[in-house]
């Protein structure tokens, strides 16, 4: 099947506007309206990956103004850091915790992603020619000494941890333990941020790790008082 030209694409997402303006303003006005005249109120800060294969909205069946959605690659979060630079990550969470007020923040990351192989093809030696990707996934690599080490392969992470402990070659054939890995440091970085750490405290704000495999279509899920293990959502 031949692959569409820009221009046909360009044209297909246009009507896919045109069709949004018919369901939600012609067909539907009042969800619109509600939302413009009375702001966003969403119950979910959503985490996810910019992969185009794993779209939030797509994927959660959501309506407009149910989801607070950030992406970026490999959906991770970098610990809390207050040193005047330019935090996108940090405002978006900040807004959406202090200004929003949601009760959830779910992170949602997904087999097959290529943030995280990159991180694994920088740790063999084959960093990729890029400027900005190795140096941002290289955030996850604490966190799969931890999760990946400890929890999973029982190793002790101060014999030297992942990439000591476990072989590449290992990792590199079951990446969906540094998929899962990478959800679960973002989880805890969360919690670096104090006015969040707060929340969660109060029991006013839950954290949750999801992984979507792209094979099968499954979801699994974190526990929600423990982010140790990933379980399949079978219901």
């Amino acid at each position: 099947m031949s692959q569409p030209s820009p221009k046909d694409t360009l044209q297909r997402l246009r009507k896919g506007i045109q069709g949004f303006q018919q369901r939600y303003y012609a067909e539907q006005p009042e969800t619109m309206r509600q939302l413009v005249q009375h702001g966003q109120r969403p119950d979910t800060l959503l985490i996810s990956c910019s992969d185009s294969r794993v779209d939030p909205a797509l994927l959660t069946d959501a309506k407009p103004g149910e989801l607070f959605v950030v992406r970026n690659v490999a959906n991770l979060v970098p610990p809390y850091a207050h040193d005047g630079r330019y935090n996108g990550m940090g405002a978006a969470i900040e807004y959406a915790v202090r200004d929003l007020n949601v009760h959830n923040i779910i992170v949602l990351g997904h087999a097959h992603c290529g943030g995280i192989k990159a991180l694994l093809n920088t740790v063999a030696g084959q960093k990729p020619a890029r400027e900005f990707i190795s140096d941002w996934v290289s955030m996850a690599e604490d966190a799969c000494c931890h999760y990946v080490t400890d929890h999973t392969t029982g190793l002790d992470p101060a014999a030297g941890g992942m990439l000591r402990e476990v072989s590449l070659e290992s990792l590199q054939q079951y990446p969906y333990l540094v998929e899962r890995a990478a959800i679960q440091g973002s989880l805890d970085n969360l919690l670096s941020y104090p006015w969040l750490q707060e929340r969660v405290e109060a029991g006013n704000l839950s954290l949750h790790g999801w992984w979507f495999d792209l094979e099968t279509g499954d979801l699994w899920t974190t526990d929600d008082s423990d982010h140790r293990q990933f379980l399949p959502v079978v219901d």
